[in-house]
């Protein structure tokens, strides 16, 4: 007899605005707590001083996180010229100072390099696994690592605008695996000034905003009230990115027992990975072929 899952068996998205001081896993704890829920996850750790969205899956929700942490994210952060730091950002013991200074059309230049399909080297204080540990708490132990550079795309990279001459603000749009620590690391070294991250905030994650975002403040105030589940948002938000394919009442049935099941398809290619609904909720995310979606995961809803 297997075991039951203690909490409730809530399912969504939960879009917390995250404040400063404040770590990802502390906030997915507290939802989750404040929720009761069975299950949950994040999609995308914004580190300690970032700001705006984390996007909190509760549930079945869970299983829809990859194609939210695989899509683009928008980022407005601030470089600080002038010096290196062990975090790369404002958090980190000051490795080495310089006293250039770029001028804006040096900014404008440089930040060229940084646009389109990158290799970037994450931080050293990152979550990077190496020989099976967090590269964060090599870190703390001392231990200097020569971290493995990475493929990034990078949609779009822009000055915000230039408050002073020590410091410049950016906008960056990037896919999965971005560092802005390192665009901010790399930009100082490029333009022989050094620099690092003096704040960040994310703007939005794949379908999810900023803007109209929950703040830890709610959560305290609706924890375990039922007025908390108008937090909720439908668990098919995480699939924004993947054709929707209505399934048959009969494909349906079958695709809950992990069948392939009969959907309706229009413009979606043989092999393609899409989603079958059924009066409106998601039921399946699986491969298309020949008229089924075959599925690699059922939810439960």
């Amino acid at each position: 007899m297997g075991r039951v899952k203690k909490g409730r068996a809530v399912s969504g998205w939960v879009i917390i605005d995250k404040p400063a001081g404040v770590g990802s896993t502390t906030v997915v704890n507290k939802v989750k707590w404040a929720f009761q829920a069975q299950k949950a996850g994040h999609a995308g750790t914004l580190d300690p001083d970032a700001t705006g969205v984390l996007a909190i899956a509760l549930g079945e929700a869970t299983k829809t996180v990859p194609y939210v942490t695989d899509g683009m994210k928008c980022y407005h952060f601030r470089v600080a010229f002038g010096a290196a730091t062990s975090s790369d950002d404002a958090s980190g013991a000051v490795l080495e100072t310089r006293e250039a200074r770029p001028t804006d059309a040096q900014i404008e230049a440089a930040l060229a390099a940084f646009r389109g399909d990158i290799l970037q080297v994450p931080p050293q204080v990152s979550a990077v696994k190496v020989d099976g540990e967090r590269a964060y708490d090599l870190a703390r132990e001392g231990v200097e690592m020569d971290l493995v550079a990475r493929p990034l795309r990078v949609e779009r990279l822009e000055v915000l605008g230039r408050p002073d001459v020590d410091h410049v603000d950016l906008e960056m749009i990037c896919g999965k695996g971005g560092y802005v620590r390192s665009i901010a690391r790399d930009l100082g070294q490029a333009l022989g000034c050094l620099g690092h991250v003096a704040w960040l905030r994310r703007i939005w994650s794949g379908p999810f905003e900023a803007a109209g975002a929950a703040t830890m403040e709610d959560i305290e105030r609706l924890a375990r009230s039922d007025e908390i589940d108008a937090l909720l948002r439908p668990l098919e938000l995480g699939l924004a990115d993947l054709p929707e394919l209505p399934a048959t009442p009969e494909g349906a049935a079958r695709l809950r027992n992990g069948n392939p099941g009969m959907v309706f398809a229009s413009d979606v290619d043989w092999g393609e990975e899409a989603w079958a609904s059924h009066q409106g909720r998601a039921v399946a995310v699986g491969i298309y072929k020949a008229g089924e979606l075959h599925p690699s995961r059922v939810f439960n809803l």
